[in-house]
C-alpha cells in the first residue's frame, strides 16, 4: 500500500511539473524550434553522453578495486543497467541494482572471483555521489565568482538564490565526506560504537547492524588513503566537463547566447532537478533547464521549451536503450529488473545474514 501511494504521489508531482513547464507555450512553435535545432551541435551532444557513461564506469572500477577485482566491461555494462533502471523505476532503484548486475556479470564471465559485501558495494556508490557533489559544487563556484559575475546585476535574486543553495551544498557534502574519511581511516573507533551498541540493544540486532556497518566501513576502503581520493576526484572533473560540453551544445544548436561556462550553472539546475523524484527526471528536468535559459540567458520560453525537450532525450534515451540492450542479453527484463531491485534491498534487511554480490538472484 505504502508503494502505491509514493506512485500516486511521485507522478502527481510529475504532472505538476509538466503542467508547469509546458503552461502558456505553443506546442506548434516548439516543434519548429526542434526543427530548425542545428544537427552537427546536437551530435557532439549525443557523443559526450557515451563518453561520460565510460568515464563513470572507470571511476567505478577504480574505487571498487579495494573490494575486489573487476573489469571495465562489466563495470560499464552494470553502470548502463543501473542509470537506465534509475530512469524506468522509482525511488533511484539503479542505485541498488549496480553492484548485483556487476556481480552477475563477474560470475558469467569467471571474472572477479572475491566475495563482495553489497553493502560494501554500496558504499562506493555514496562516495561516488559526493565526490559528484563536490565537483559540481566547484564548477558552480567557478561560475559564481568568476565567470558570470555579469549575471548578478541582472538578476541578482535568481543569483543569491544559487549562491546560497551551492554554498549550503558544499557544506553538507563536505561534512559527510569527512564523516566518511573518519570511519574509513579509523575502523577501531566504529568497533567500540558497535561494542557498547551490543549493551543496550538485543543481541542479534546489534549482531546484524555490526556486521552490516563493518561492510560499510570496507567498502569505503578507497578513501583511506587520500591519494585514491584525489585521483577519483580527478576523475570526477573530466566526466562533469564532458557533461556541461553536452549541454552546451544543445545550447548552440538552438542559438542561445550562453557561454560555456554558463553550462556550470545550468548543469546545476539540472542537478537540483533530477533531485525530485520524478520518473526519468520528467518534469523536473526540463523545468529546471527551461528556468535556467530564461531566466539567466534571456532564451525565448518556446525555443527553451523545446531545448529542455531534446536535451533531456538527449541525456536520458541513449542510456536507457544501451541499459535495456544489455539487459536482454544478460536475459533480464524491466519486470524482472524490479523484482530484482527488491531482492537486493531485503538482502540488507534485519532478518538477512551475510550478503554476497556474487550469488545470481533468480538464476
Amino acid at each position: 500500500m505504502r508503494s502505491h501511494v509514493r506512485t500516486i504521489v511521485v507522478l502527481a508531482v510529475a504532472a505538476g511539473l509538466v503542467a508547469l513547464f509546458l503552461h502558456n507555450v505553443d506546442l506548434w512553435r516548439v516543434g519548429a524550434e526542434i526543427v530548425r535545432a542545428r544537427p552537427e551541435w546536437l551530435a557532439l551532444s549525443l557523443a559526450t553522453m557515451v563518453v561520460n557513461l565510460a568515464i563513470r564506469a572507470l571511476r567505478w572500477q577504480y574505487l571498487l578495486e579495494p573490494l575486489g577485482h573487476t573489469s571495465f566491461a562489466s563495470s560499464f555494462r552494470a553502470t548502463a543497467v543501473g542509470f537506465a533502471a534509475s530512469s524506468v523505476l522509482p525511488a533511484r532503484a539503479g542505485e541498488v541494482i549496480r553492484p548485483y548486475f556487476l556481480a552477475r556479470q563477474a560470475g558469467n564471465r569467471q571474472e572477479g572471483a572475491e566475495r563482495m559485501s553489497a553493502t560494501g558495494a554500496f558504499a562506493t556508490i555514496i562516495l561516488e555521489r559526493l565526490l559528484d557533489t563536490l565537483t559540481v559544487l566547484v564548477l558552480l563556484a567557478s561560475f559564481v565568482f568568476v565567470f558570470g559575475k555579469d549575471l548578478a546585476t541582472a538578476n541578482p535574486t535568481g543569483f543569491a538564490i544559487v549562491k546560497w543553495a551551492g554554498a549550503s551544498a558544499g557544506v553538507v557534502s563536505t561534512s559527510v565526506l569527512a564523516v566518511l574519511f573518519v570511519l574509513a581511516g579509523q575502523p577501531e573507533r566504529l568497533g567500540r560504537t558497535m561494542q557498547r551498541l551490543e549493551r543496550t540493544l538485543p543481541s542479534a540486532f546489534a549482531g546484524l547492524v555490526a556486521k552490516i556497518a563493518e561492510k560499510f566501513v570496507r567498502g569505503l576502503g578507497a578513501i583511506r588513503r587520500p591519494s585514491r581520493v584525489l585521483i577519483a576526484l580527478a576523475w570526477s572533473f573530466p566526466l562533469w566537463l564532458c557533461i556541461c560540453l553536452g549541454i552546451w551544445s544543445v545550447a548552440m544548436a538552438f542559438r542561445f547566447d550562453v557561454p560555456f561556462t554558463g553550462s556550470f550553472l545550468l548543469l546545476s539546475l539540472l542537478v537540483l532537478g533530477v533531485a525530485v523524484p520524478t520518473p526519468g527526471g520528467v518534469g523536473s528536468f526540463h523545468e529546471a533547464y527551461r528556468f535556467g535559459v530564461t531566466t539567466f540567458f534571456h532564451a525565448p520560453n518556446d525555443a527553451a521549451v523545446a531545448g529542455a525537450i531534446v536535451v533531456h532525450a538527449i541525456s536520458f534515451v541513449p542510456v536507457v536503450l544501451v541499459g535495456i540492450l544489455f539487459m536482454a542479453q544478460d536475459g533480464l527484463s524491466v519486470h524482472r529488473l524490479r523484482e530484482l531491485a527488491g531482492e537486493a534491498r531485503e538482502k540488507e534487511m534485519p532478518h538477512t545474514n551475510e550478503v554476497s554480490i556474487l550469488r545470481s538472484p533468480g538464476r
